[in-house]
């Protein structure tokens, strides 16, 4: 058995370039906003709006994703190299279909937008900034495939070296088309869709083709002799859907918030983005040590090693939460400063700060949920995901916002005192499901 020391370094060593490479996505995100929101207040609403719709696609093409990741890391931990190079074949197939089917749901939406009830006079910056996010979506779908891929075989350096260098461009670009700097032209929120989606391609493109010509890739991504089976890709799904559901029901939880803030007006909706942005950081902090984990767990239960199964959740969860102190410890000594970098509003910074108690209160909760969420994927046991996130987010915290924000009348600090509520819930149910799944198990 090992040693927690031993378990603590692996988690590291392949928890640091993933915490680093969601980092750069969180700074990406923070470039965005803070850009658009110095070129002004309505930008920042259209820009939200968009974003907490999106951000509820993104998680969905996710979660189809981390199914690669218990499939390919057991595996590769069982020394299968026919199935690991299946796996890359399917995952990769699996991942484009379906972000070409989330596509034909969106042009749904897009000519009933709205119906959402948003203020006026941020539709004409919406449109367009929603289409040209929704067709780079095959692009963040293809990159998800290889990103879990390499991930599950324990190379997670090279996604993080293609991610940072896919923010720069964006920030880059960002500079030159919002501002309309060096001879670009100056436009505004779509400047941003556009730098978003020309850094979606390249990250793409350039994860492939290092891993098709790579040495440490091609000997599965090259496999002439393996090719995907239907049986293969309905397995995929079969795993990926469940969790797609349960982070789309947990993303509702801060999206459907995001549209009772526009109810309330264009102030609190650009504050609610800026507090979730702030929070991303911590979240995709907290994913990089529960990725990490899990994909320690789907080599242990490729090897039936059930004992550091359950060693390796509980040291990750005390790194988690040790981290997350420290970062919200850090956020709320500077949160001035944090809030004043987004916008300069005066009125959305007041309203940031409110914002604030229920932040720090949630990340228990939600560190605890990241790290059982993560340990149920990498063990295959996603059945009951959907409904104890059914549960926690439509049931309990969904309804909590509505009735402490709108109903009760406490605005925008009550939508947000529900988030916390619907947080803990799906984390003690979590922890259940792991401790029933693996009970009988040593």
């Amino acid at each position: 058995m090992r040693n927690v020391s031993t378990h603590i370094k692996a988690i590291l060593l392949l928890g640091l370039p993933i915490i680093v490479g969601q980092l750069g996505i969180v700074i990406q995100g923070m470039a965005d906003t803070i850009m658009v929101g110095q070129y002004g207040t309505d930008e920042l609403s259209a820009s939200s709006l968009v974003n907490n719709i999106y951000n509820f696609v993104i998680f969905f093409l996710l979660g189809i994703s981390y199914a690669t990741t218990p499939i390919t890391g057991s595996a590769y931990g069982k020394g299968d190299q026919v199935e690991v190079s299946r796996s890359f074949r399917e995952s990769l197939l699996v991942n484009i279909l379906f972000s070409l089917l989330v596509m034909v749901l969106l042009t749904l939406l897009y000519f009933n937008l709205d119906l959402l009830g948003q203020p006026a006079q941020i539709m004409p910056l919406v449109r367009p900034y929603f289409l040209v996010l929704m067709i780079s979506l095959p692009f963040v779908s293809g990159f998800n495939a290889l990103k879990q891929f390499a991930e599950a075989v324990g190379s997670t350096k090279l996604p993080m070296h293609m991610m940072v260098a896919s923010n720069v461009l964006n920030v880059v670009l960002n500079v030159l088309l919002i501002y309309g700097m060096y001879g670009c032209p100056e436009m505004g929120l779509m400047g941003a869709g556009i730098a978003t989606f020309i850094a979606r391609v390249f990250l793409f493109i350039s994860l492939l083709i290092a891993m098709l010509y790579g040495k440490r890739f091609r000997r599965w991504t090259r496999e002439q002799n393996v090719s995907a089976t239907m049986k293969g890709c309905k397995h995929m799904t079969k795993v990926g859907f469940p969790i797609s559901i349960q982070l789309c029901l947990e993303s509702a939880s801060f999206n459907i918030a995001g549209i009772f803030m526009g109810w309330i007006g264009t102030i609190a909706l650009a504050a609610h983005q800026v507090m979730c942005s702030i929070s991303t950081l911590v979240f995709m902090i907290q994913y990089g040590i529960g990725a990490a984990a899990a994909i320690r767990i789907s080599h242990f239960q490729g090897r039936r090693e059930w004992d550091n199964v359950k060693r390796t959740v509980r040291i990750a969860w005390a790194m988690g939460l040790f981290t997350a102190l420290i970062i919200v410890g850090g956020i709320y000594l500077f949160r001035y400063q944090i809030t004043g970098i987004y916008t300069d509003d005066q009125y959305v910074q007041s309203l940031c700060f409110a914002l604030i108690p229920s932040f720090i209160l949630y990340q228990l909760g939600d560190c605890t949920q990241i790290i059982f969420a993560n340990s149920l994927r990498a063990i295959e046991a996603v059945s009951r995901m959907v409904l104890y996130a059914f549960i926690s987010y439509v049931l309990v915290s969904i309804p909590m916002s509505f009735l402490l924000g709108i109903v009760l009348g406490y605005g925008a600090q009550g939508i947000w005192m529900g988030i916390p509520f619907g947080l803990s819930t799906a984390a003690l149910l979590f922890i259940y499901e792991f401790k029933r799944k693996t009970k009988n198990l040593c």
